[in-house]
């Protein structure tokens, strides 16, 4: 039950020299491709779905309304240059060729046995430097990885209801190349996006 973090979790990945808000923008043909996306677990109030009941897009606190608007952005938004209005989106991919073309750069972390049932489900999380995800809890099947793949992420969790009192509140910083292993429908958490690089996570659930 208690959080990790894998300092060489990305060991023999490329994804950290070619994951980018233009490759995205790429494989998912401008956005057009089915899109609804899943963020750091199952729909909260307010979360905007697609077509798909096993696919959402999680706005967060952006006024986009799906993964299409995302990638339509302004240039100057996305490469957050000057004061454009920060953003985080997260979604989960439902798209079985943009898999393919994603797990050419990613592969089972070394560290989940072998024997261990993997989603087929990529999640996906972007955004600028001052924003994040909100304090939750998710209500997905089992316990995930998030690998942070660009970026510095910084993260606040808080504990189970059950050892509410005897558990501590834990804070840690993820770096490029290192994975946080975590329940988080165990572990209430926020996320806070630090220094001045896009950041992009890529997770998924195992058993």
């Amino acid at each position: 039950m208690q959080p990790v973090v894998v300092e060489d979790g990305q060991r023999n990945w490329t994804a950290g020299g070619v994951f980018s808000f233009d490759f995205f923008t790429r494989i998912y043909g401008g956005g057009e491709r089915e899109r609804e996306g899943e963020g750091e677990g199952r729909p909260a109030p307010g979360t905007r779905t697609g077509t798909s009941p096993d696919c959402q897009f999680f706005p967060y606190e952006t006024d986009f309304h799906d993964l299409a608007e995302v990638f339509r952005m302004e240039a100057g938004r996305a490469g957050m240059e000057g004061d454009t209005e920060p953003w985080y989106i997260g979604w989960s991919n439902c798209n079985s060729s943009v898999a393919n073309i994603l797990r050419q750069h990613y592969k089972r972390p070394y560290f989940i046995p072998t024997i261990s049932e993997s989603s087929k489900m990529d999640w996906i999380f972007m955004g600028v430097p001052g924003h994040g995800a909100h304090m939750h809890i998710d209500d997905v099947d089992n316990p995930s990885w998030q690998a942070q793949i660009r970026g510095t992420k910084h993260w606040r969790l808080e504990p189970p209801a059950e050892c509410y009192y005897e558990c501590p509140l834990l804070e840690t910083v993820v770096y490029p190349g290192q994975i946080i292993v975590l329940d988080t429908n165990k572990w209430f958490h926020e996320t806070h996006i630090l220094g001045e690089e896009l950041s992009i996570t890529i997770g998924s659930e195992y058993d």
